[in-house]
């Protein structure tokens, strides 16, 4: 078959494979293929079994799958055959060295735009997909543009928006597409390549065309924004348990303004993911970075926040029961930092892992997509703790529950068959505010929500 374009994606996570299943799902014209030096990682996205966990995506993988969506580790190839190339590489918090625990890491993000020079043959589009900071596509361009083949590339940003759980959702039904590129004749033909593949499927009104430099900042700041959210509400549930307030009917009401809207103000054990943290750090190390001290002071206080919120939560947990967890059994419901995904990064459920651990808890932790990462972020960590599918088991001879992650099952589970099966007295720490809590207190259980009054049977 001849295909109209050739796209590559570099780089198989969370991002890249997802979003080119998509693409190659809807544009069946365009050959699609994603490449990764991780040669397991393309094993699984060839196999039954995908790498990463997302509702929807087997089925959109199988249908273009072999048609016009292909996976491999031959990098070199698929940038000879390409005319566009998404940079969809992993982009950490530096570790080590200026920056570190703020910047991004932009090692593997430049080594792919030297491999872009040494293997290109032709003039390509190249679009940044990883989540970058602001004016790295200047670093890009000269990268590029130093090449000694005369090749002209064009580099243009567009960012994702997707949330783990909805992604193939989020990618054909997306509340905008984004796309930043250099304001030139060059440039904004670039970017006209990259909206016609969008607007198969997304309508033109809701495909942004912007400076390559507004495109870049903006995903930095929707993450700042989302999270900012989660924290405030968390500020919120600390001062309702105090005042005998409840946060659920706060967030009620104040959702209920237009103006402000429902949208992430559930008080929670705290935010994670791959992108929240990281994104807001990056935005304070860009502002300290311009002499800006007091826009980063406040970005670096919803990081500041949510970490108390989780140190709270832990420190719920050893006051309520009897101000120590020594011996006591404790099942953590959930571990993956949302429902509905497998990922573990940056999870409250590490924190509040360690924490118990380091005060001696026994642990088994429950989780239906997240064991697997669960006991790698746990290696090495002193303590007892066991990974158990199966929550009724997980609960057996525990003395608390306490519900990190808000899978649906949790919900729907028997809890009367479970109180009956834990150490007495049993309690019940709902770090989502996932569960019916009345009937959890009429069951026999003490039950501790978040920024709501306690339900206990103690005098």
């Amino acid at each position: 078959m001849t295909f109209k374009k050739n796209i590559l994606c570099i780089g198989a996570g969370y991002v890249g494979g997802p979003t080119m299943a998509v693409i190659a799902a809807q544009c069946p014209d365009l050959k699609v293929t994603v490449v990764d030096v991780n040669a397991e990682r393309i094993r699984a996205w060839n196999g039954d079994r995908l790498p990463i966990f997302e509702p929807g995506l087997p089925e959109v993988v199988r249908q273009a799958r072999g048609r016009n969506l292909f996976f491999s580790t031959d990098i070199a190839a698929g940038i000879r055959e390409a005319d566009i190339i998404f940079v969809s590489v992993n982009t950490p918090t530096k570790t080590f060295g200026h920056g570190a625990g703020m910047a991004s890491d932009l090692q593997y993000w430049e080594r792919t735009a030297h491999e872009i020079v040494a293997h290109a043959e032709g003039p390509k589009v190249i679009v940044e997909k990883s989540t970058l900071p602001v004016r790295t596509a200047e670093a890009m361009e000269r990268i590029l543009q130093e090449n000694r083949k005369g090749l002209r590339f064009e580099v243009v940003s567009n960012p994702e928006f997707l949330a783990e759980g909805t992604a193939v959702r989020d990618l054909l039904e997306p509340d905008r597409v984004l796309i930043g590129s250099r304001q030139s004749e060059d440039g904004r033909r670039a970017a006209q390549e990259i909206v016609d593949i969008f607007a198969r499927w997304v309508p033109r009104e809701r495909i942004i065309t912007t400076n390559l430099w507004s495109a870049e900042l903006s995903k930095l700041v929707a993450n700042a924004f989302l999270a900012q959210r989660i924290s405030s509400i968390n500020s919120v549930s600390a001062l309702c348990e105090k005042t005998g307030a409840d946060v659920g009917e706060i967030s009620y009401a104040v959702g209920s303004d237009r103006r402000i809207g429902p949208r992430f103000l559930n008080a929670s054990v705290g935010f994670g993911g791959s992108c929240f943290k990281k994104d807001i750090l990056n935005l304070v190390y860009i502002a300290r970075s311009y002499g800006l001290n007091e826009v980063a002071d406040y970005w670096q206080a919803v990081v500041a926040m949510n970490d108390y919120q989780q140190e709270r939560f832990v420190q719920a947990i050893i006051r309520e029961m009897f101000h120590t967890v020594v011996g006591k059994k404790i099942a953590l419901l959930g571990f993956a930092f949302k429902a509905d995904t497998g990922d573990t990064r940056e999870s409250p459920g590490i924190r509040v892992a360690r924490r118990l651990l380091e005060e001696r808890a026994v642990l088994a932790i429950c989780d239906p997509q997240a064991l697997d990462n669960a006991r790698a972020d746990l290696a090495g960590v002193a303590g007892d703790v066991a990974f158990e599918p199966d929550p009724y088991r997980a609960a057996a001879d525990a003395q608390a529950l306490a519900v990190v992650t808000e899978w649906r099952e949790f919900r729907d589970l028997d809890y009367g068959r479970i109180f009956a099966a834990m150490r007495k007295p049993a309690f019940v720490f709902d770090g989502r505010n996932l569960l019916d809590h009345r009937r959890l207190h009429e069951i026999g259980f003490n039950v501790y929500p978040l920024g709501k009054p306690s339900l206990t049977h103690f005098a």
